[in-house]
C-alpha cells in the first residue's frame, strides 16, 4: 500500500492528483500545516518535517514533483509520462523542474510573509517583490498553452500536473487574477479533468474523517 502524507491544498497535492489519476490504491494521511510545529511526531518519520512524505515500500520520497515522476514510471507504461526515445523528453524534464524550481519557490514566500508569519514580521515588499517574480516565470505557461491545451508532448502527462498545482497555489494566495487568457484558460480545462475532481474530493473527505480541519 501506497502511504502518501498530505497538508489541505499543500504541495503533496500534486502526487495525490497522480495518484488519482493513474488509478492507484493509497492510504492518504492528512496533517495540520505546518506540520513540523502542529504535528511533532511526525518528525520521527520525515526529519525535515515537510509534505509530502510518501512510503512506498522500502522507497520514501519528500519531492512533490519527483513523487509524480517516480509513480509514473514505476506503475506504467502510462501516457502520464513522456518516454526518453520521444522527442518531448527533453521538454517535459524541463517543465517538471520548473514546477518546483521556477514556479512554486516564488509562491512560498507570497504566503509565508502575507499569511504565515505573524504580524509583526509580514513583509508586503517581499510579498510584491516574489508575486512579480512569480507572474513573471508564469510567462512561459502563457506562451506555452497559446496553441497547446497541454505544455507537451500533445497530450496531458504529469508535467501538467506538477504546474497545475502551482496554478491552484497561486488562486489560493491571491494570484490567480493576474493570470493572462491563455493560463487562465488552461487552469480551467485542468480543473475540469476527472482526476483533479477526485484528488480534491479525497483531500476533503480524508480531512473530514481524520479530524483535520483545511487550512484557511
Amino acid at each position: 500500500m501506497i502511504t502518501l502524507y498530505h497538508c489541505d491544498a499543500a504541495r503533496s497535492f500534486r502526487p495525490l492528483w497522480m495518484l488519482e489519476e493513474l488509478g492507484l490504491t493509497y492510504d492518504l494521511k492528512m496533517l495540520p500545516f505546518p506540520p513540523r510545529v502542529l504535528a511533532k511526531d511526525y518528525l520521527a518519520l520525515n526529519p525535515l518535517g515537510t509534505i509530502p512524505f510518501l512510503i512506498d515500500g522500502e522507497t520514501k520520497m519528500t519531492e512533490s514533483s519527483g513523487i509524480c515522476h517516480y509513480l509514473g514510471t514505476k506503475y506504467g507504461p502510462t501516457p502520464l509520462i513522456v518516454d526518453i526515445a520521444e522527442p518531448a523528453y527533453g521538454a517535459f524534464l524541463n517543465w517538471m523542474y520548473f514546477s518546483d524550481a521556477t514556479l512554486t519557490f516564488p509562491q512560498t514566500l507570497v504566503l509565508r510573509y502575507s499569511q504565515l508569519e505573524s504580524q509583526e514580521r509580514r513583509n508586503p515588499q517581499v510579498v510584491d517583490d516574489y508575486a512579480r517574480w512569480f507572474l513573471g516565470r508564469l510567462r512561459a505557461v502563457e506562451a506555452a498553452t497559446a496553441n497547446s491545451p497541454t505544455l507537451c508532448a500533445g497530450r496531458f502527462t504529469a508535467a501538467d500536473i506538477v504546474n497545475g498545482y502551482a496554478l491552484r497555489l497561486a488562486e489560493n494566495i491571491g494570484l490567480a487574477a493576474n493570470f493572462g487568457p491563455n493560463v487562465t484558460g488552461y487552469w480551467q480545462k485542468l480543473q475540469a479533468r476527472d482526476g483533479y475532481r477526485r484528488a480534491v474530493a479525497a483531500e476533503r473527505k480524508a480531512g473530514v474523517d481524520q479530524g483535520v480541519a483545511p487550512r484557511t
